[in-house]
């Protein structure tokens, strides 16, 4: 059923109005990392060795992926929240270390920024925070390489082009330096599935689109949060460039930087959250 991966254990957690997949792996202090689109959790798989080396790592599949439900609503920036709470509160686990990748680094932000107390570090990637002011060529790359940001949030078409499987092998051959086809192929036949098609497009059109604009718009400038945070950038990522001085740029990596460097990855996220 699962993607074998030595170590890691499965179950299913049950959350107000959603049935939750869970990988997990190692013991300690909790690491919960979230992962991104068009993924889910087996996108930790190399960097999760390493990790429950040290800690107890919680690899979540969040709404709509993987092996988790795909319920036709939810997909907002409460209830996307309000999940990863519940799993918290279900898993008796008061803070965790928080180590996101694309939107979830979104979610992350925003869990920071509304419930601090439930997070004691953070490490995101690809997303710089919200608050941050983007240079002036970042538009016009997003519009050339992230041109699908405006067909997949479109009820019909969007879970179309993800269900035909051309669009999101795009996204991830054209933003990774080294994904194989076998890894995108696990991936993108998750979206052959209706619900999931409809869940990824719903996610785009209520959470992803509208916060990117709020952030582009200078919703959050200003807003600072007291979670120590690290943001890694795949130096050769085509959209996000490296637009603060304190974003670490992670080398032969692209967008999806956990693919493209787990190596790196797992040092950074290790160095960090052992202060």
């Amino acid at each position: 059923m699962f993607p074998p991966l030595e170590g890691v254990t499965h179950h299913f957690v049950e959350l107000p109005g959603l049935r939750m997949h869970v990988a997990e792996a190692g013991s300690g202090d909790a690491v919960l990392m979230l992962h991104g689109f068009p993924q889910h959790w087996w996108e930790w798989r190399d960097v999760i060795p390493a990790v429950a080396e040290h800690y107890r790592v919680i690899c979540p599949d969040l709404r709509g992926a993987g092996w988790t439900d795909a319920p036709a609503d939810g997909y907002t920036s409460s209830r996307l929240q309000a999940d990863v709470l519940a799993l918290l509160d279900e898993l008796n686990l008061d803070r965790v270390h928080l180590v996101t990748h694309d939107w979830s680094s979104i979610l992350g932000y925003l869990i920071c920024f509304d419930h601090p107390e439930r997070v004691r570090d953070h490490v995101a990637m690809a997303v710089p925070p919200p608050g941050v002011k983007l240079d002036r060529g970042f538009a016009g790359r997003a519009l050339r390489h992230g041109w699908f940001n405006l067909v997949l949030p479109w009820p019909g078409l969007g879970p179309w082009s993800l269900r035909d499987g051309r669009l999101p092998r795009h996204m991830m051959r054209a933003h990774s330096t080294s994904m194989s086809e076998e890894v995108i192929k696990l991936f993108t036949e998750q979206l052959q599935d209706p619900a999931r098609a409809r869940a990824g497009s719903a996610l785009y059109r209520k959470f992803i689109q509208p916060e990117g604009m709020r952030a582009m718009r200078g919703a959050y400038r200003g807003r600072a949060t007291t979670t120590p945070t690290r943001v890694l950038i795949g130096a050769d990522d085509r959209v996000v460039k490296a637009v603060f001085e304190d974003a670490i740029e992670v080398p032969g990596a692209s967008h999806f930087l956990v693919d493209d460097r787990p190596d790196l990855v797992a040092d950074q996220v290790l160095e960090f959250i052992k202060g």
